[in-house]
């Protein structure tokens, strides 16, 4: 196992830079999880630590060895892709033996370490069939397992589940997970997805047009976003956002809304008074209120059977609620959300960062 550092990390093509030196410390042991929208660059970085890649400006730390002149052989790493990339040709237990066939592993060792990874992904009865002969689930069971076959320092993962249904993601999620709590090597996984990432993640590292935007554990990028990119991307349904401005008066800050509407400004929020502001909540962070609040107009009403999800309308914003009840609102009618002020976030407008004291 090792820690990895990413440290002013840069990629050029041609004149073009898709990442603008890039610094993430992953600590060794840790699940940390790339996660951004698709062009974001994550990809890039993962095969820039990989090797696969080359890298134009900054340096890639495995361990103490900086690694960026070494070939992805020497940098005792195992890689899984989103496509399996098995051979067809080859059984299950020559397509986990193949990396240590060419190592000119002995067979004991070969028979040692196949069977271990097999038990440890339930594949033991699978090792004689061919790729062909597996659903997709088990395809990238026998992908990990050639990784896992080579004891690597550093495991990296591009988007491995993209490929399969929802419901096997999701158990595929947790395998993952139990995966990595067991054999405990530093993973380093890349994913467009933020539930993938708030489930598996130790280390969450959002990314936006090759730069980090924030790094943090799942529930402190739930908590305390840094900007409203962060605050949009990490949660499902997505944040809702509301245009003000930001009021003070009596030593007591209040969020005007375009309707003339006022909120309580959260507890500690910086900025000055007139500011344009965007007032933030989660859709489980509202509740129905008999009065006063946001008045919403009900757009469509979908009951779940657990929740119940809302989609509002106020003053041309969009809003999503997340109700725990069971409601039958009309579409068309006026309902008032209260947000819990303890939970509710606030951004400047202009550069979208976080007005906190």
């Amino acid at each position: 196992m090792a820690s990895v550092s990413i440290r002013g990390a840069k990629k050029r093509f041609g004149d073009v830079e898709i990442l603008h030196g890039v610094d993430i410390e992953i600590p060794d042991g840790s699940f940390t999880v790339l996660v951004g929208p698709s062009g974001c660059g994550k990809s890039t970085l993962l095969r820039m630590i990989a090797g696969l890649e080359h890298i134009s400006g900054g340096d890639v730390l495995i361990g103490d060895t900086r690694v960026n002149d070494m070939q992805p052989k020497q940098r005792d790493i195992a890689m899984v892709f989103q496509n399996y990339a098995l051979y067809p040709h080859m059984t299950v237990r020559d397509n986990m033996a193949f990396s240590l066939m060419l190592a000119k592993a002995g067979k004991a060792v070969v028979d040692q370490k196949v069977g271990r990874a097999a038990e440890i992904l339930g594949l033991t009865q699978l090792l004689d069939r061919y790729p062909r002969q597996l659903s997709g689930g088990q395809r990238q069971r026998v992908a990990m397992g050639r990784a896992i076959v080579r004891d690597p320092r550093v495991f990296l993962y591009d988007e491995p589940l993209s490929n399969l249904d929802a419901k096997l993601r999701v158990a595929m999620r947790t395998e993952l997970k139990e995966l990595h709590q067991r054999l405990k090597t530093t993973s380093i996984y890349v994913t467009h997805d933020q539930i993938e990432a708030m489930t598996m993640g130790d280390q969450i590292v959002v990314m936006r047009d090759g730069r980090i935007e924030q790094t943090g554990s799942p529930l402190e990028l739930y908590d305390r976003p840094a900007n409203t990119f962060v605050a949009g991307f990490i949660g499902s349904p997505a944040m809702n956002f509301l245009p003000g401005t930001l009021r003070r008066a009596g030593g007591q800050a209040s969020v005007q809304l375009a309707d003339g509407t006022a909120l309580p400004a959260p507890a500690g929020t910086a900025g000055d008074d007139g500011q344009p502001v965007i007032f933030g909540t989660r859709p489980e962070h509202l509740s129905l209120g008999s009065g006063g609040g946001i008045p919403t107009q009900v757009v469509v009403v979908e009951p779940t059977g657990a929740d119940t999800f809302v989609s509002c309308r106020h003053q041309g914003s969009e809003l999503s609620v997340v109700f725990r009840e069971r409601h039958a609102f009309a579409p068309g009618s006026t309902i008032h959300l209260q947000p819990d002020l303890s939970r509710a976030h606030l951004f400047d407008a202009q550069s979208g960062r976080r007005l906190a004291a």
